[in-house]
């Protein structure tokens, strides 16, 4: 069986932890408590050179359309789609022209 170790400065006590056969590891509760971890929580991974660090993900925020709606900077008239089908096969077809030579 493979051995990780977990070092926590919480309250000065030292916590350890194992590798399972599994590959999982359990983070001691002391150490969930004091980040208030609940169950379910994600983890991003980052290999260091000589160790790992494991970094809570965080959501990613609901966005809305008013919150987005003129982020691109177009400032014209209104585009229908077919507006935006013909500019994109016209801007394709440019492209595949260019390309050939």
């Amino acid at each position: 069986m493979s051995y990780v170790s977990w070092v926590s400065i919480v309250d000065n006590i030292m916590e350890t932890t194992r590798l399972s056969s599994k590959g999982q590891v359990i983070l001691p509760k002391v150490i969930r408590e004091q980040y208030h971890w609940p169950v379910g929580t994600e983890f991003e991974i980052e290999e260091c050179p000589d160790s790992i660090v494991l970094r809570p993900k965080k959501p990613v925020p609901t966005t809305v359309l008013s919150d987005v709606v003129g982020c691109a900077g177009y400032r014209g008239p209104t585009k229908s789609l077919d507006d935006m089908e013909d500019a994109i096969a016209l801007g394709v077809s440019e492209r595949h022209a260019r390309s050939r030579y």
